[in-house]
């Protein structure tokens, strides 16, 4: 489900001007500033060092074999010393891979008493990378600029951030989406152009008939079924009526089928995310709410009623939080708290991550109210404390804006009995009323991705990437330079 062989290749800038001996030291510092980098334990993939470049050849040599490499998800390009900027642009045009510079030296301080020309000439990226710099600006490159010494807590931070991201862009380049249904009545801001989706993220989006799925649940066997329930036992708390023979097992057996089917359909396809819609449910029992949340929290991408968009970037930013702490998910502003600084229950009919749980998850049996289909099984519980981020992709026509809400979950201020579905009680920053006319003038969708183990920086980087606009939306933010924002924002990605 998670790639582990993604590397991130860091090039290091030079030339012949200062000798044989100065090379071979360079070439030996960028070998530690690598290794320095593996084993601080923050950065989850491999930085692999692919040497000295000193000239135009070399350099686009190096940038071919990037844009051929499977395992190549970004690079790194340092300046140790002066690398004159002209002998990069060849290579800079063609390369396809995203780019972080890394401004650093190998020395973290001055050796005062020491110090003379050679060293100076040998440790020159203070304006060795200024260079370097122009002439990325003037070929209008994405990149990350990274300050700091290599080996400084918070420049490995910085960079184990991009590198989470290079990879979950890897995935959205090669990832397919399969959808169950189409866009449900009439609704437009969780549909678009997946043409133009493909063009810009590289995912595709696929339709497959819900008879493909209704085939694949009758040839589910009983023994596979009782197996998948007796896990659901030991992961979950079970509502009684859940454990006694009767209508709620029975509904929580097939749930289970419907969930083992799913998983297969969606090998068969190939596909990491998908999306359902409850108006194309023909021949299915229920709303495949349960395995929707059970699949989410493996790593597949969702989207409820048709929405493409949210499912690829939920897949997405599940690629780049693997391994750190805190979960993310599918969700949906339902009903708002005016209270104080004001706050939204957010929610779904089912399909709620259980990896942002703040409990283990109980599994319940209840009428959905919609869809005309028999009471589908669940997972309940609430969302666990803590700030985290809220994002969406919206089509805007002529491009796409990512759009990003910093919130704080917080426990909810009284039980809620009879309310049996996943929820997260947040409050927005800075308050209720500023983040949700922002988000509107910004044409967010009803539905986002969330997220307790990602930062702003992880989508900022992701945006740089793909380059598309981003808003942020956090404690800083008014309406009236938000509005500037975006008008500023449409005539510069008009252009």
């Amino acid at each position: 489900m998670f790639k582990t062989d993604s590397e991130i290749w860091l090039l290091t800038g030079a030339q012949t001007l200062y000798g044989e001996e100065a090379l071979r030291q360079v070439d030996s510092h960028s070998q530690v500033v690598a290794d320095g980098f593996n084993a601080c334990g923050r950065i989850p993939c491999k930085i692999v060092y692919s040497g000295t470049v000193k000239s135009t050849e070399e350099i686009e040599r190096k940038f071919r074999e990037a844009n051929d490499s499977d395992k190549c998800v970004g690079v790194i390009l340092w300046m140790h010393t002066f690398s004159p900027a002209k002998m990069w642009i060849r290579g800079l045009k063609l390369l396809k891979k995203p780019i972080l510079h890394l401004h650093t030296q190998f020395y973290k301080e001055i050796p005062w008493s020491e110090i003379d020309m050679d060293f100076m000439n040998l440790n020159q990226s203070a304006h060795g990378d200024r260079e370097f710099g122009h002439i990325m600006t003037r070929l209008n490159k994405p990149r990350k600029v990274v300050v700091g010494h290599w080996d400084d807590a918070d420049v490995q931070d910085r960079v184990a951030a991009w590198s989470r991201v290079c990879v979950a862009w890897r995935e959205m380049n090669t990832l397919r989406i399969i959808r169950f249904g189409d866009q449900m009545n009439d609704v437009a801001v969780t549909d678009g152009d997946k043409v133009e989706a493909e063009n810009v993220f590289g995912f595709r989006v696929e339709y497959c008939p819900v008879g493909e799925l209704v085939d694949a649940v009758s040839k589910v066997g009983v023994a596979d079924v009782d197996a998948l329930v007796a896990e659901y036992e030991k992961e979950y708390d079970f509502d009684e009526e859940c454990r006694q023979p009767g209508h709620a097992r029975d509904q929580v057996k097939e749930a289970a089928r419907i969930e083992i089917a799913l998983r297969a359909v969606l090998e068969k396809w190939n596909a990491k995310a998908f999306t359902t819609s409850f108006d194309d449910l023909y021949g299915l029992n229920q709303l495949p709410g349960l395995a929707s949340q059970r699949l989410m929290a493996d790593g597949y991408g969702f989207g409820a009623e048709g929405d493409w968009k949210t499912a690829a970037l939920v897949r997405t930013m599940k690629v780049a939080a693997h391994g750190l702490p805190g979960g993310s998910s599918f969700l949906e502003d339902y009903v708002y708290h005016f209270k104080g600084k004001g706050a939204s229950l957010q929610a779904h009919m089912l399909e709620v991550c259980p990896t942002i749980a703040s409990a283990k998850p109980r599994m319940e049996v209840h009428p959905l109210g919609i869809g005309g289909k028999a009471d589908p099984a669940r997972l309940v519980f609430t969302a666990a404390e803590g700030p985290g981020v809220a994002a969406t992709i919206v089509d805007l026509g002529r491009r796409f804006r990512m759009i990003v809400n910093e919130v704080d979950c917080v426990k909810p201020e009284a039980p809620l009995p009879k309310l049996p579905v996943a929820r997260a009680f947040w409050k927005p920053r800075p308050d209720l009323k500023t983040s949700a006319a922002a988000w509107i003038l910004a044409g967010g969708t009803h539905h986002t991705s969330f997220s307790f183990a990602l930062t702003r920086e992880h989508l900022e980087d992701f945006a740089e990437i793909a380059q598309i606009e981003v808003v942020f939306i956090d404690a800083n933010t008014n309406i009236s330079d938000f509005r500037k924002e975006l008008r500023y924002n449409d005539l510069y990605y008009s252009r």
